[in-house]
């Protein structure tokens, strides 16, 4: 830029440029870095870039693949495959918490031990899709056999700082009855403090009878799971659906009840998903020749009330199967498309509601294998430095020469991967922690 232009408007000017240009502004001036460093410039950019995409997820020969779109008039045409950072690559089975201010979320449990004493070490990354940058957040307290940990992802609106929620809840409902300690754990890892701590608020619903599932989707400052709500009175059993938000501002939890028709509903045949900046849950019907999907949205942020958007309805021949992954910026649902009963691959497409028909996204991989999400730029983890790693409080640096001397080899169609570390002519011990293939 110009010398003649005050520094000032030159900040303005950077606050809407792409945020992987920033990245390589940082290497022309030192002014330009110190100022693209700072926290305030992180946030304010964080805060303030409208620059939609999408992200989609798919497997392909049993291997995760990553393709960002562009959400706008030229849709689908700007799509990118993004680098994927060596940690990220490696997790091939990882399950996807959140997306949140341009950062996802991922979870994964690791063996250790090779050829030793077995443990599992459970870890979330947290990668900026814009920069490529990733951090490694260790999730101690894991639950297991008659307990098991959900987790939660976003970036508080107010702060723009990134928070992990896990909760360790009770899994079977035939054990509620026989467990009297507390129900529900809580626990919260900030990325400002690089450790896990309890809430601020002391407002958990402590309520044995709740079962997490996995759908969570995180909305304006708030994340939402699914759950089921079971109840035994005078000896009859009886089931609830209902939604529980977590605030991350005030961290305090709230029950979110939903109309009756889909509180009742079987529970397989609900999910969520985020339409723009508004919460909606998908109830799935209809019969093998039409399948029809009713669209219920949150109205403006107000909890309980939910208003019947409109309907997808898919006119299907025989065998034909269509899955709503997502939407658009304009509210376009995106579908994962089944050919046939007998055709393993799925198509992304966009389902036009007048018309009933697809536009193919030129996307294809394995049925059922699609996820899309929404996301904007972020300069969030640019103060971070690559590939740390937050474990108990203390950070760890992985040295460049290890990470690109590491590799994965895995056994298909298990979660269990395998590492084997070559370094400086000598293998890794299978005495030392697999954890530090990222923790040198």
């Amino acid at each position: 830029m110009s010398d003649n232009i005050p520094f000032e408007i030159q900040a303005e000017i950077m606050k809407k440029l792409p945020a992987k240009l920033l990245v390589q502004f940082r290497t022309v001036s030192k002014a330009w870095k110190s100022l693209i460093d700072t926290s305030q410039f992180i946030v304010e950019y964080s805060g303030r870039h409208t620059q939609e995409h999408l992200l989609v997820r798919y497997s392909h020969k049993f291997e995760q693949k990553y393709v960002s779109i562009v959400d706008d008039h030229t849709f689908p045409e700007q799509k990118v495959s993004p680098t994927i950072p060596p940690p990220v690559n490696m997790l091939n089975y990882a399950s996807i918490i959140g997306i949140s201010h341009g950062l996802l979320c991922l979870y994964y449990n690791y063996q250790e031990g090779l050829g030793g004493p077995y443990s599992i070490t459970n870890m979330a990354f947290l990668w900026n899709l814009s920069i490529g940058k990733v951090v490694a957040v260790a999730v101690p307290n894991v639950g297991c056999g008659m307990y098991e940990t959900v987790l939660g992802f976003g970036v508080c609106r107010e702060t723009i700082e990134p928070k992990i929620v896990k909760v360790t809840h009770i899994k079977r409902f035939s054990d509620m009855e026989s467990i009297s300690c507390i129900p529900w754990q809580v626990e919260i890892f900030t990325l400002n403090t690089g450790a896990w701590r309890t809430p601020y608020s002391t407002n958990l619903p402590f309520n044995k009878s709740i079962e997490f599932n996995y759908f969570t989707v995180t909305v304006d400052g708030f994340i939402y799971w699914l759950v089921i709500e079971r109840n035994t009175m005078d000896s009859v059993f009886s089931s609830c659906n209902l939604i529980i938000s977590f605030d991350m501002t005030s961290e305090e939890f709230r029950e979110v009840n939903l109309p009756d028709s889909i509180a009742h509903q079987f529970y397989i045949n609900l999910s969520m998903s985020k339409r723009n900046e508004s919460l909606v849950v998908l109830e799935f019907g209809g019969d093998p020749n039409q399948l029809v999907y009713y669209v219920w949205m949150m109205e403006d942020g107000v909890s309980n009330f939910f208003t019947k958007l409109f309907t997808i309805d898919f006119q299907t021949p025989d065998g034909f199967g269509c899955l709503v992954r997502g939407f658009r910026k304009t509210g376009e649902p995106i579908v994962e498309s089944l050919q046939n009963q007998n055709d393993s691959n799925g198509q992304l497409a966009v389902y036009e509601p007048y018309s009933k028909s697809l536009n193919n996204l030129g996307i294809n991989g394995m049925g059922c294998s699609c996820f899309v999400y929404p996301y904007m730029e972020t300069l969030l983890l640019l103060d971070q430095p690559n590939f740390i790693t937050f474990d108990k409080g203390k950070r760890y640096i992985q040295s460049e020469e290890v990470r690109h001397k590491a590799f994965e080899a895995y056994m298909q169609g298990t979660y269990i991967i395998l590492f084997i570390l070559f370094k400086a002519g000598s293998i890794w011990t299978p005495s030392a922690p697999i954890f530090t293939l990222f923790v040198p």
